[in-house]
Order: C-alpha cells, then sequence, then structure tokens
C-alpha cells in the first residue's frame, strides 16, 4: 500500500515538474521576443541654440565660368563675408555637447551630393574628372551645423571636358542637399547627432513642402527648414535617409532629393 502511495506521489511530482519546465521554458520564449521585438525610442528635437549670422555670406570667384576644358586638379576661390574661418563657434546647451570641429568655423563643400569635405581655407583645390558635376558649399559653424540665409552659400553646375550624365539635377529647382551627420561618432558625441540639410529653391511648411527622415526605419515629417537632434540612437551603425516631398507625399523629381547615409555609433 505504501509502495502505491509512493509511486502515485512520484509520478505527480514528475508531472509538475514537467509542467513547471514547460512553463518556465515558455515565459522564456515570451521575454525573448519581448527583448526583440520592442523597438527602440528614438527621437529628434529641433535645434534653436544657434547665433544666427544673418549677414554671412559666400561667393565663388573662381572658377568664374560653367566650363573646364579637362580633367584634373581645379583650384576653388571663395570670398567669405561677415564670418571667421577657423574660429570656434559659441556655444551653450546641447550645442557644448554636439561633435566639434578643433579646427573651427568652415566651408561645407559637396560635390554631386557626396559626403562633404571641410575647409578651413577659402582658398584650396580638388580633382574633377570630366562630365557634369554639381557644386554645393555652404558656411558651417564649427560643431557643422549650416548657416542659413540666401547668401551663405553656392550652387553651381560646372562641366569638365565633355558633358556627362546630368543626374536629373537642376539646381534652379527644388533640391535636398545632405549634410548631416556624417562618420562615425564615440563616447558622449553618440548621444546628440545633428541632422542638418541644405535646401535650394523651396520652403517648408504643414500645407507644402516637407522633408521625411527616416532613421533605422523610424520616420520623422519634418515642416520646417532647421537643425535637428537626434537622441536614443543605438550603438552601430544607424541609417539615415531623406526625401523632399510635395504638399501631397510625392517625392519631388531631382537626383538628389532623396538620399541614405550610414554612420557609425562607437564606444
Amino acid at each position: 500500500m505504501n509502495a502505491k502511495i509512493l509511486g502515485t506521489a512520484a509520478v505527480a511530482l514528475l508531472m509538475a515538474a514537467s509542467c513547471e519546465s514547460k512553463k518556465t521554458e515558455t515565459e522564456e520564449v515570451v521575454m525573448e521576443e519581448t527583448e526583440m521585438t520592442t523597438p527602440v525610442a528614438i527621437s529628434i528635437e529641433k535645434f534653436t541654440e544657434s547665433p544666427a549670422y544673418a549677414g554671412s555670406s559666400l561667393k565663388l570667384t573662381e572658377p568664374s565660368g560653367s566650363s573646364i576644358a579637362s580633367a584634373g586638379e581645379t583650384t576653388f576661390n571663395f570670398e567669405v563675408g561677415d564670418y571667421e574661418l577657423g574660429a570656434q563657434t559659441e556655444k551653450s546647451g546641447v550645442a557644448a555637447m554636439l561633435a566639434n570641429s578643433g579646427k573651427g568655423q568652415h566651408i561645407h563643400f559637396i560635390l554631386n551630393n557626396d559626403p562633404y569635405s571641410a575647409h578651413y581655407e577659402p582658398s584650396f583645390s580638388k580633382d574633377l574628372p570630366e562630365g557634369t558635376h554639381y557644386v554645393v558649399a555652404f558656411l558651417s559653424r564649427s560643431y557643422h551645423e549650416s548657416v542659413k540665409n540666401a547668401n551663405s552659400y553656392v550652387a553651381k553646375k560646372i562641366v569638365v571636358g565633355e558633358a556627362g550624365d546630368d543626374k536629373g539635377v537642376n539646381l534652379d529647382e527644388p533640391t535636398l542637399i545632405y549634410s548631416r551627420p556624417k562618420g562615425e561618432y564615440s563616447g558622449a558625441d553618440t548621444e546628440n547627432l545633428m541632422l542638418d540639410f541644405f535646401l535650394l529653391n523651396t520652403e517648408l511648411s504643414q500645407t507644402g513642402n516637407k522633408v521625411r527622415a527616416t532613421i533605422n526605419g523610424q520616420e520623422f515629417m519634418i515642416t520646417e527648414w532647421a537643425p535637428y537632434i537626434i537622441k536614443g540612437l543605438p550603438k552601430g551603425e544607424a541609417t539615415i535617409k531623406l526625401e523632399l516631398l510635395d504638399a501631397d507625399g510625392n517625392l519631388i523629381p531631382g537626383g538628389f532629393n532623396e538620399v541614405t547615409r550610414t554612420v557609425t555609433l562607437a564606444d
């Protein structure tokens, strides 16, 4: 009789242990799925703390024409007005926490909407291959925010040798030029990334043209031309896509009006 009772008790204990094991496994699976599917909270915030530099200007004096006979080293000379290249931009608040160039204020030089090169002197050379090229240059603060006024930029089409593919670009039409973020960020610089772009021949509004920013798959609709701070990006690679849209949400024609870049956030 005792043996029978003990046998029954053993079976009950085994069944209970089995159920508990399955329950634990199920809880672990649910936990893993929850951890995998919980989205990272990425946000963007308008940045308003910069000195305006409303009277600053940038003018291209060389090359003066729109064509160059042959490929090779091309000298670019700029005139800079009411703006000191090499100076540190006055910083306070969030601006003091942004990635900053120790060399100071500079010119963002962008060829064919590729990643910009930074220049701290008004004269420099670039190797231009044969074909059709689009130069956009604008003044930049030391923490890489563009100066946005009617005279702070240059936009020019240059044909080197024989004309090539025009890339569907018309610099007299609404055009989006990507600027930041760019490259690799580390340490404290990963906490606040500047999202900045330059616009030609258009304004943004709630009822008009807009810029859609897609950051690691999360969409943000931008209705005001301003710099923004990206927060909450995880370490590793981040993908930023910008699109210039019309009032109906359609991509505005233009070879530069949709661009995707990848940046890296390191420890």
